[in-house]
């Protein structure tokens, strides 16, 4: 069976190259949908900002990465800009790394 749990690890397996921050804790995944009997996984997510050059690698990165889980078989990366990503999305652990809050 293929646990939500599962795949945010291994999305946390994802660094966002210009920050060094994996993806989850940078608050840009919003939800993951499993379809167990297809073996198919939808990650809905955003970035920083529209325009960021980041999006074509995390296309490839985070199917790369969900994959890995027995059971997945497909993985669809549903990219939303609503509601926009700020800092508030960030964990707490990465706000204080980053100097946000102490």
């Amino acid at each position: 069976m293929i646990q939500k749990s599962d795949i945010l690890q291994k999305l946390r397996e994802v660094i966002d190259p210009e920050l060094n921050i994996n993806i989850v804790d940078l608050g840009l995944i919003y939800d993951v949908v499993v379809d167990q009997d297809k073996g198919k996984v939808t990650v809905t997510m955003t970035l920083t900002t529209p325009g960021c050059p980041l999006s074509m690698v995390f296309e490839e990165w985070i199917p790369d990465a969900v994959k890995k889980i027995t059971g997945v078989k497909d993985v669809t990366i549903d990219l939303v800009w609503d509601p926009p990503w700020n800092p508030d999305k960030m964990s707490d652990e990465v706000k204080e790394q980053l100097g946000i809050i102490k």
